[in-house]
C-alpha cells in the first residue's frame, strides 16, 4: 500500500478498461491524517487532495499550499450552507452539492467572489435515508434548477451502501451522467476504485490505502 502502489493500480485499471493513461484523477483523502503523512505524500508529488470538513481544511491547507504550490483541493464531505462562503474561497472542487438551499448559497458566493469551483452533484444511489444526496429520479429537476441559478455542475458523485456490491451503483451513476451530458464521475474509494475505473470514474477518492488507517482520537 502507499501512493506509488495506488498510482500503479490506477494506471493498470485504466489500461484494462481501454482508457487513456492519466484519464483518472487520484484524490488523496487527507482528512484527520497526521501532518507528517500528508507532507510525505506532498513531497512525493501528489497535488490533488480531498477533505471532508471546511474548518479542518482551513486550519491546514493555506500553510501547506504556500510550501507546495499547485495543490488542487476537493471538498468531499457534507457542506453546511453557512460554510458556503469559506468553501468557495478554499476549494477547487465541491463534490457534495445535494440540495437547493446549498445551490443558492454557492451561486451567491461564486457570483460575489468571482471564483468558480468545479461542482459535482451527490446522488444517493442506494436511497439510504441517513445519507446525503439527491435521489436518482430527482436529478433532472435538480440539475435544471442549478443551471437556472447560473451554476454549471460538471459531474456526479456517489457513495454506495457499505454492505452492497458497488457495481450497480457505479453503473447507475454513469448512466445518469451520460443522460445529462455530465463528463465527470466521482466514484470509487480505497476498496473499490478499480471497479469504479472500469465503469468510467474520472475521479477516485483514496485515503487509507495511501496514508494508512485514520485515528480519530
Amino acid at each position: 500500500m502507499g501512493l506509488d502502489d495506488i498510482r500503479r493500480r490506477i494506471a493498470a485499471a485504466e489500461t484494462r478498461a481501454g482508457r487513456a493513461s492519466g484519464s483518472v484523477t487520484l484524490i488523496a483523502v487527507s482528512k484527520v491524517q497526521p501532518e507528517d503523512r500528508v507532507t510525505a505524500v506532498l513531497d512525493a508529488g501528489q497535488r490533488v487532495f480531498g477533505e471532508n470538513y471546511v474548518q479542518e481544511a482551513q486550519g491546514k491547507w493555506p500553510g501547506w499550499r504556500a510550501r507546495w504550490p499547485g495543490v488542487d483541493l476537493h471538498l468531499i464531505g457534507p457542506l453546511q450552507s453557512n460554510k458556503a462562503k469559506a468553501a468557495v474561497e478554499l476549494f477547487d472542487a465541491i463534490h457534495t452539492l445535494d440540495r437547493m438551499t446549498l445551490a443558492r448559497k454557492l451561486a451567491q458566493q461564486i457570483d460575489q467572489q468571482g471564483r468558480s469551483p468545479q461542482l459535482f452533484i451527490q446522488v444517493n444511489t442506494g436511497d439510504e435515508p441517513q445519507k446525503a444526496g439527491i435521489l436518482a429520479d430527482e436529478l433532472p429537476v435538480f440539475l435544471s434548477s442549478c443551471r437556472d441559478l447560473g451554476l454549471s455542475p460538471q459531474g456526479l458523485m456517489c457513495i454506495p451502501p457499505e454492505d452492497e456490491d458497488p457495481l450497480p451503483h457505479f453503473r447507475l451513476l454513469r448512466r445518469l451522467a451520460q443522460e445529462h451530458g455530465l463528463p465527470n464521475l466521482s466514484m470509487g474509494m480505497s476498496a473499490d476504485f478499480e471497479t469504479a475505473i472500469a465503469e468510467g470514474a474520472t475521479h477516485v477518492r483514496v485515503g487509507s490505502a495511501i496514508f494508512g488507517a485514520r485515528s480519530y482520537a
